[in-house]
């Protein structure tokens, strides 16, 4: 039997940032993931405090020089590849030199402010990773969306690239944690992450402002299934995801690899 492949798209991976409950869900589940069976890609952004040296990451010219326009702008889209030590599990990082290079910490500045086009930066990200994987020749089962970073993931899969042969059979899924946003992205999150199919009309249901609220209804309306990745998860995106009737995986606790694996099964329709 053909390998299912899984897509992991995460904010953060230890050990590239400090452990949290994220970043160590980032590092643990793809590498159990693919303990059971599975072929599988990992991705995250290159923060600017990761220290490349460090993480041996060295660039992939080939994956690297495409152009992303966004708010009218051209963003060069640099990739990186390292390998976590121990687990040797590879992981892809999404590089931009205005968007991530240049900052010296992951969505907030040495005093605690957010930084004003962390919405951009997540678009960015996702239009990133995905036409990295499209240039990679992969085409994943799953996708597994892991932070608000890959938020705008869901969409642009069910719109942009819902006939592109690396996607189309594709199924989502969103991992729901904790709040991880302070403030909104801002009065032009909507007009940046139009985006081809991804029309402005579809955006409508949402607020003007894109809190973490309302990043994380537009990625559960997209998406095949959820995940409650954490004990305290939004409780309102939860309510909102069961309202949805969408596959749900419930709290698995701290050994979860049988669950995720049963879940990934379900989405695809295998039980």
């Amino acid at each position: 039997m053909t390998k299912k492949k899984v897509l992991f798209i995460n904010q953060e991976i230890a050990p590239y940032v400090p452990e949290s409950e994220m970043s160590t869900m980032g590092r643990d589940l793809p590498q159990k993931i693919q303990e059971s069976g599975f072929e599988i890609r990992t991705f995250m952004p290159k923060w600017g405090a990761i220290n490349e040296r460090r993480g041996q990451l060295h660039e992939v010219i080939r994956l690297s020089g495409m152009n992303l326009i966004i708010d009218d702008t051209d963003h060069p889209l640099i990739i990186k590849v390292a390998s976590i030590p121990v687990s040797r599990l590879q992981v892809y990082f999404i590089d931009n030199e205005d968007y991530f290079l240049r900052r010296q910490a992951m969505t907030e500045d040495e005093n605690g402010a957010e930084y004003p086009d962390n919405g951009e930066r997540a678009i960015f990200f996702a239009r990133g990773v995905l036409e990295t994987v499209r240039k990679l020749r992969w085409t994943p089962d799953i996708i597994q969306c892991q932070g608000w970073m890959a938020a705008v993931v869901p969409l642009y899969i069910k719109t942009v690239y819902h006939e592109d042969p690396s996607f189309a059979k594709t199924k989502v899924i969103t991992s729901l944690f904790h709040n991880q946003l302070k403030t909104s992205l801002g009065n032009n999150f909507k007009r940046c992450v139009e985006y081809r199919e991804a029309k402005a009309e579809l955006l409508q249901p949402y607020a003007e402002e894109f809190d973490f609220l309302e990043l994380g209804k537009m990625a559960i309306d997209y998406s095949d299934g959820v995940v409650e990745a954490a004990q305290d998860v939004n409780s309102k995106l939860l309510d909102y995801a069961k309202e949805k009737q969408l596959p749900l995986l419930n709290y698995p606790g701290e050994d979860y690899t049988s669950a995720y694996e049963a879940f990934y099964h379900q989405i695809l329709g295998e039980e």
